[in-house]
């Protein structure tokens, strides 16, 4: 089934596309899809200590374990996104999350080091484009006043996916080794995405008048065109990759700390941090709705939000890793930065929906989720592991947050290239 869409109102439409039910019914599943997306993905985070003794590897290893699925989820994001915009969004989820899921299932008969990476990369290469093209399904399902909302929701998927994932590979590999976990969390998702193939598509959107028509080499010259027209809507991704940076460090590395630090059991520590993720995702829906609230009059007001969420983020995690000892009242202020470090997540995508064209939606998200997840989500567990093999995992994680500061200054910096955009668009 596919659904009409008229791509000179797509960006700011103001009610449902088609039956309201369906599209509640699309978000629910293609939310539910990103949990398993996040669980596959950091089930792995909770069982590195138990890794790191049955191979006897360096911190840098571990990190490239956790780094090589957002590595090959950057190079292969454009690619897929453009196939999504130009042929079907849903069939691309579907093909993607039996993809994942194969892969994960796959990790759990690894046998050494090198087998286990290239079943990681290859959950990355499942996963390379399945936020960029959900956004863009779901952001043209519901009505424009409702996206920053929405996609914040959308987003505290992957911070339900990573409690999930940590919670399930800490008890497993404490429980039953390791290997078990990953089989556990890879066969629900195959469920999943065979029940996508149901969900209704929208109609792919013309760049130009036949354009689309004439040949794949024009199309794709148009959609760059069309992208580079806006270029806030990848700086504003630049911005979010430093405050990401923060994020996937501490998600990554917050239950070794743990262990390591104060002594606690892989299963004990992975309860720590599914504290952490749940202030982490009520940040995500909190920051989502103010910025909303905010930007009622003045869109570029959403930039303030990702400003203070980054600041604060700096602000709690610097002094909780600099100053202060391992003990409760140092968790306590981590899980206070752990409310503080996803407030950037959905308006961000919310920001780039707004000055993309509809025909381009997917790849330009895919776009921001290449700078993202390479200056991002890959690149904070591989320098933090770099640092904890040279200088110790705390001091480590008292030098990530300063990235967090640069977000912060990033995002107003920026503000006044999207308005500029955002009236080009209008």
């Amino acid at each position: 089934m596919t659904v009409q869409l008229d791509g000179a109102h797509a960006n700011m439409r103001q009610d449902f596309m088609g039956r309201k039910s369906m599209a509640w019914a699309t978000f629910a599943l293609t939310f539910a899809l990103y949990i398993f997306d996040f669980v596959d993905r950091q089930v792995i985070t909770s069982m590195l200590p138990a890794i790191k003794i049955d191979w006897q590897l360096s911190d840098t290893q571990l990190g490239m374990i956790i780094s090589v699925v957002m590595v090959t989820v950057a190079l292969l994001a454009i690619p897929v996104s453009i196939l999504a915009d130009r042929w079907s969004r849903v069939k691309c989820i579907a093909a993607m999350a039996l993809l994942w899921c194969l892969a994960t299932i796959a990790c759990g008969y690894a046998t050494s080091y090198a087998q286990l990476l290239t079943m990681r990369g290859l959950v990355g290469v499942g996963e390379a484009a399945y936020g960029s093209v959900g956004i863009a399904l779901l952001s043209t399902l519901f009505p424009a006043q409702m996206r920053a909302f929405l996609l914040s929701a959308f987003n505290a998927a992957a911070l339900l996916g990573s409690m999930g994932g940590v919670l399930i590979g800490g008890y497993i590999a404490k429980t039953y080794g390791w290997h078990s976990a990953f089989g556990v969390v890879g066969f629900p998702g195959l469920i999943l995405a065979l029940m996508y193939f149901l969900v209704p598509d929208y109609k792919t959107v013309e760049l130009q008048p036949g354009v689309a028509r004439r040949s794949s080499l024009k199309s794709l010259a148009a959609m760059m065109r069309a992208l580079l027209e806006t270029p806030s809507a990848i700086l504003i991704y630049v911005c979010n990759a430093l405050q990401l940076f923060v994020l996937a460090a501490i998600v990554s590395w917050l239950p070794s700390f743990l262990n390591r630090s104060y002594g606690l059991a892989t299963d004990v520590a992975s309860v720590r941090m599914v504290m952490v993720l749940i202030a982490s995702s009520l940040g995500t829906i909190i920051f989502g709705l103010v910025a909303d609230r905010i930007s009622r009059h003045s869109p570029g007001r959403k930039f303030e939000a990702l400003a203070v969420s980054a600041f604060l983020t700096f602000v709690t995690f610097a002094f909780a890793f600099n100053f202060m000892a391992p003990g409760p009242w140092q968790f306590r202020v981590i899980v206070l930065g752990g409310l503080f470090m996803g407030g950037t997540l959905g308006t961000t995508s919310a920001l780039t929906v707004e000055v993309a064209h509809p025909g381009i939606r997917a790849t330009a998200l895919a776009v921001g989720a290449l700078v993202q997840n390479l200056l991002g989500l890959a690149a904070g567990p591989a320098f933090t592991g770099i640092l904890s093999d040279h200088l110790g995992l705390p001091v480590a994680l008292g030098i990530v947050p300063f990235f967090s500061l640069l977000s912060a200054v990033a995002f107003l910096l920026v503000r006044r290239v999207f308005l500029r955009d955002l009236a080009r668009t209008a």
